[in-house]
């Protein structure tokens, strides 16, 4: 038999975790002596059931465990958490999912290469695609409020889910959790508690919702974490080396008064991670500690939020936080206000009344106290077929989740260095890349005439770089579109070189291979992936030694490279002094303007002639292994001038300089306007170096700007980047109702919402940050 507690707290002891025994914890008022002599052995609360908030009966069979999972629970935690969520996605919609600058994400009309999940999805005209996000948006605000709650979800997840699929360049895990989210809360009674819904139909109003609500929510939050922790368990994360550069962040520099940096990104960034993130799902199912939990889990996605452009990931992990908590925490947390706020705020005082989609148990027989009870107690019920879908639902989703993050062995074409499209693994951060050299070569089938490509034509995205199937779709859609510019059949080769977690660069697709023929399919194998060098994964040691050997102007890029092929190279004039060493394999250096070949073996290396082609072939048996070691001769002798005109401007100012300084350098005095920008009589590493000093001087006034001037700042940018979303969406379905207006009225309409904040100095300082470096001399 279940075990039925008292009638004033039976519907609040209801939670599939350990936080959740409603009746343990008001009982905790009484001394252990008192429990004892006034709870009889049936209502003593086993250990089981303070730690895990059910019996070990509860689950000894089918019935029990679809009872179990049907169990009357609070609304109210899961009714604040469908607030939060409606609302941070709302904000979402504006801001990561592109609302504010959506024509510029689809560019109506342009031959632009897209990388759908499926190739037959496709964006819709520009004004529908603002019809679309218009719908999500509604949709949020509509699982925000409760209102119309089932359609609200619908018009949400089917939008978000489509706007997902249609482009994988855009795909991480937290967008994907906020859609697994949705999906969710379109199953549960999540407008139970604080809802529209709740005050147009009084029977949902303050209604039990079954346990499996709050599990199926719980669980996925403890997948997040649990997955991270172990995905954090490779290699490169226990050793440091995948958010190396994490250490160097201003938020880490209490850290940096006990520790030095390479300690902090080893034992904080990394190990503080892997640790918070393995055991962040149990400590915050434990009643022990989840204080200690709360502490750490809402420090982290606060740093988090600062650390990376993540959008609303942080703010929605730290509203599922208070999920683990007693269901009933909103009404003890709000019956702390003050009563006049009470009208507006969430239900305190009444408790949940039944629903349907909940079991309810038969009331115990025994006193006639008990019995009273029992009277005003729900209508006992026996689970119907519904109950039992959804508790095999519950743990059949519950199964899937766990399984997703290793079903790569299946899709094996979305396999590269890293296993299958990244966004559903939980795999966050484990891997940091870096690219050297991307080059793109066609071939005219016709013609056999060959050229180059700029990277990245005929797109936005980046992300193509690293992804096989992603490398196949814009294959294709170079295929399609070049024949316009009269290449006819052409085939298309690309030579990417990448490095992963500081290993060497290395080339991660096949050169030789024509990507417009070449075979792909998402279950087979990529055949023209180039394997990781991972035996070389040990030289990254070496590599933090010859580095700290090198001077502050010397840079070094090590590369390594299969037999049989060679990297083509053209060094810059600006870089001078640019030479070649080998540290393992043999490799043949071809200098193509001289027509000659240099065999190097391992400790040899030779000068690179600076503004010239050469070549590098591996012909050792095994991958050869080199670095280029070079210095930006250009550069170096800027920063020199730089220092000398900053010294020759310190003198003017404290006087110690009486010679008259000549008209090119008057500058350094009076400071430089727009008038004087096109000057020809000021020197150009003058006009440069004031610029510079100008944008450093913009920096720190940033950095040293109030919180109420940042928030200010930050508060401008937001403010005009949804008011252009919204202000584009009315435009868009304006359009649909009526159809166009006069071009000049569209156009007026468009620059209106284009309107940015008055222009001041710290606008200014953001042009400057585009400024083309030593390019002006």
């Amino acid at each position: 038999m279940d075990v039925i507690l008292p009638n004033n707290v039976a519907y609040l002891d209801i939670s599939f975790s350990a936080p959740y025994v409603e009746a343990s914890r008001v009982k905790k008022k009484n001394s252990k002596e008192d429990k004892q002599e006034t709870l009889s052995p049936s209502e003593q609360t086993s250990a089981m059931k303070r730690l895990f908030g059910f019996e070990k009966e509860d689950i000894s069979s089918w019935h029990r465990l679809v009872c179990l999972l049907n169990r009357p629970t609070d609304p109210a935690s899961l009714g604040i958490f469908r607030f939060l969520f409606g609302m941070l996605m709302a904000l979402d919609i504006t801001q990561e999912r592109g609302l504010s600058h959506l024509d510029y994400k689809y560019l109506d009309g342009a031959p632009v290469c897209r990388f759908p999940l499926f190739n037959f999805l496709k964006p819709l005209p520009m004004d529908w695609m603002f019809f679309v996000y218009f719908v999500m948006f509604l949709g949020a605000v509509g699982i925000m409020l409760g209102c119309f709650y089932r359609l609200a979800c619908l018009m949400f997840i089917s939008t978000y889910w489509y706007v997902f699929f249609l482009d994988k360049t855009t795909w991480n895990n937290h967008s994907y959790l906020y859609g697994l989210i949705g999906f969710q809360l379109t199953l549960m009674d999540a407008n139970r508690y604080w809802s529209v819904d709740g005050l147009r139909k009084p029977r949902k109003r303050n209604a039990h919702v079954p346990l499996w609500n709050y599990t199926l929510l719980r669980t996925q939050i403890f997948i997040v974490y649990f997955i991270a922790g172990v995905k954090k368990l490779d290699a490169d994360w226990v050793e440091g080396y995948s958010m190396k550069y994490l250490a160097h962040h201003w938020l880490f520099d209490p850290f940096k008064l006990i520790l030095p940096v390479e300690l902090i990104s080893l034992m904080v960034v990394h190990g503080g991670g892997l640790i918070l993130d393995l055991t962040a799902g149990y400590l915050l199912f434990f009643d022990a500690t989840r204080p200690v939990a709360f502490f750490f889990v809402s420090y982290f996605h606060c740093m988090n939020s600062q650390l990376f452009s993540i959008g609303m990931f942080s703010y929605t992990m730290l509203a599922t936080s208070p999920l683990f908590c007693y269901p009933d925490w909103p009404r003890r947390f709000f019956g702390r206000f003050p009563e006049f706020l009470q009208p507006i705020l969430p239900f305190v005082s009444p408790a949940p009344i039944p629903s349907s989609s909940c079991v309810y148990p038969k009331p115990p027989s025994g006193s006639g106290e008990q019995q009273q009870e029992a009277h005003a107690a729900p209508k006992p019920t026996t689970p119907s077929f519904k109950h039992k879908f959804r508790a095999i639902f519950t743990i059949l989703y519950i199964m899937e989740q766990f399984f997703l993050p290793y079903s790569h062995f299946i899709t094996q074409g979305y396999n590269n260095w890293t296993n299958g499209l990244y966004g559903y693994s939980w795999d966050m951060m484990v891997h940091s890349r870096s690219h050297q050299h991307v080059k793109i070569t066609y071939r005219d089938g016709v013609t056999g005439e060959m050229g180059y490509l700029n990277p990245g034509v005929f797109t936005q995205s980046r992300r193509w770089k690293d992804h096989g199937d992603m490398l196949k779709q814009y294959a294709t859609c170079l295929s399609e579109n070049l024949p316009h510019f009269n290449i006819s059949d052409p085939e298309i080769y690309f030579d990417i070189w990448v490095s992963i977690n500081d290993r060497f660069q290395q080339r991660i697709f096949d050169p030789r291979v024509d990507l417009v023929k070449a075979d792909w399919s998402p279950f087979r194998p990529n055949s023209w992936l180039m394997p990781l060098l991972v035996d070389l994964s040990p030289w990254r040691t070496k590599f933090e030694e010859i580095e700290g050997s090198l001077d502050n102007q010397t840079e070094v890029v090590f590369i390594a490279d299969f037999p049989g092929l060679y990297l083509e190279n053209f060094v810059s004039e600006d870089l001078g002094n640019t030479s070649v060493q080998v540290l393992e394999g043999l490799v043949n250096v071809e200098i193509v303007d001289e027509k000659k070949n240099y065999s190097l073996q391992p400790g040899e290396k030779m000068q690179i002639p600076a503004g010239a082609y050469h070549k590098v072939y591996t012909v050792s048996e095994g991958p050869s292994c080199y670095m280029y070691i070079y210095v930006n001769t250009t550069e170096a002798e800027l920063q020199r001038n730089f220092t000398k005109l900053s010294e020759l401007q310190e003198k003017v100012r404290n006087g110690t300089e009486t010679e008259p300084l000549p008209p090119e350098l008057q500058p350094l005095i009076t400071g430089l306007d727009d008038q004087d920008s096109d000057n020809s009589v000021i020197d150009p590493v003058v006009r440069l170096f004031l610029k510079r000093q100008k944008r450093m001087q913009e920096v720190k006034k940033r950095r040293e700007a109030s919180m109420i001037e940042r928030f200010q700042r930050f508060a401008s940018k937001k403010y005009y980047s949804i008011r252009r979303g919204f202000l584009m969406t009315a435009i868009a379905l304006r359009n649909l109702a009526v159809g166009l207006p006069p071009i000049e009225q569209l156009t007026r309409e468009v620059a209106f919402a284009n309107m940015k904040e008055p222009e001041t100095e710290t606008n200014q300082e953001e042009r400057l940050k585009d400024e083309v470096g030593h390019g002006e001399l």
